[in-house]
């Protein structure tokens, strides 16, 4: 019998290689990796309003939200959210990977086809994978090859007894591009499949408030079409969380066959009497979503002005694509030597090694200046070495 042990340190070993190890570190300098893209986890107004209420709320929830972890403040955001995005109801739950997880596997099953994005997020491809449902890749962004794979299936089950899922991020956190959501949805009009769309990078920086892409590319009758919607609290609005948005049957469906949801420890109460106050905030952010999307302009011209190779990128999150592990580890650990907080993103997460570059609103031109400066340098040293 082999030794487990011995296998880890095989496995380990292999790693290291390849240049693909990852360690838990504490990073210092200026942030241009996470996902905090309003500012409002150290906002000095969600700060205070923390101060105000951390004496009424217990430290934990104390159990899941169907026994007793449930409080009024996670009813009322639910309630808060789903207005606000115009939904018909909202299921909060403890992470954004719980949302995607837990609601592919309930509404999808061996009986199902779904078709996913090839680049889509790991909570929704592992959420397909334990559902047992038929997973048909399509092409990142690929509408084209959707429909040709939709028509397949078509021929394949004419009576349409399988039932038919879509699901797609509206703006891809490694690629930081999205898919034509019009286009999508004359598609659902078409084939009739199930909509799923994980507005988790998009919600608080597009649209009218920050409400997400699709009420920037959508009118509200499309909007509405939409089965299911997932956002999270730990990006735009500072915090941690998910949120699922749909029809009231949806919301009771789930609460009651999610296992994600009915089997995990309920969010903290302050999170979601936090996420309500964030929310207040969000609305009324609209110079500070300006300004982000204006340097991210900048960036984009400037690292391509000085030859740098990016994704197509449409939004705040712009790749910078590499040959190597090792020069995108060189890259990295160089720019947190000058005080630049970018991190190096490597397979299996990616197919082309790169760096992350995400900007957030409290940047400014100076520090995209900076950026770009120390990435020429950098490359100079990397090719001399």
């Amino acid at each position: 019998m082999a030794n487990h042990w011995e296998e880890v340190q095989k496995k380990l070993d292999s790693i290291h290689e390849k240049q693909l190890f990852r360690e838990t570190r504490i990073y210092q300098g200026i942030d241009f990796c996470s996902n905090d893209y309003m500012g409002l986890a150290t906002n000095p107004s969600m700060l205070d309003f923390f101060q105000s209420q951390k004496d009424i709320y217990p430290f934990g929830s104390t159990a899941s939200r169907l026994v007793r972890g449930n409080s009024a403040s996670m009813d009322r955001f639910e309630r808060e959210f789903a207005n606000f995005v115009e939904g018909e109801a909202a299921l909060l739950v403890s992470t954004g990977f719980t949302a995607n997880f837990g609601l592919l596997d309930s509404i999808a099953g061996p009986d199902c086809y779904v078709f996913t994005d090839r680049l889509n997020h790991a909570s929704i491809l592992d959420g397909i994978r334990i559902s047992g449902a038929k997973k048909k890749y399509y092409n990142h962004l690929d509408l084209i090859h959707l429909r040709s794979l939709l028509e397949k299936v078509d021929l394949e089950d004419p009576s349409r007894n399988k039932k038919r899922i879509v699901v797609t991020e509206s703006l891809f956190s490694m690629d930081g591009d999205s898919p034509d959501l019009k286009s999508l949805l004359a598609l659902k009009n078409e084939f009739g499949f199930v909509l799923v769309l994980d507005e988790a990078h998009a919600f608080g920086i597009y649209g009218p408030m920050g409400k997400g892409l699709v009420f920037r590319d959508l009118d509200h009758k499309e909007i509405q079409s939409i089965d299911y919607r997932v956002y999270t609290l730990g990006k735009s609005l500072g915090l941690e969380g998910g949120i699922i948005v749909t029809k009231r049957i949806g919301r009771d469906h789930l609460v009651n066959v999610m296992r994600s949801f009915i089997f995990s420890t309920a969010p903290l109460p302050m999170v979601s009497e936090l996420a309500s106050f964030a929310l207040s905030l969000l609305g009324s952010m609209d110079k500070e979503r300006k300004n982000l999307l204006t340097m991210a302009e900048e960036l984009k011209q400037s690292l391509k002005q000085n030859g740098f190779l990016i994704t197509n990128s449409t939004s705040h999150i712009i790749p910078l694509l590499l040959e190597t592990e090792k020069e995108a580890l060189f890259y990295a650990a160089s720019l947190q030597e000058a005080g630049l907080d970018v991190r190096a993103i490597r397979p299996p997460t990616v197919p082309t090694p790169r760096l992350r570059i995400s900007l957030n609103t409290k940047l400014n031109i100076k520090n995209i200046h900076r950026l770009v400066k120390e990435l020429v340098l950098v490359r100079e040293k990397w090719s001399s070495l």
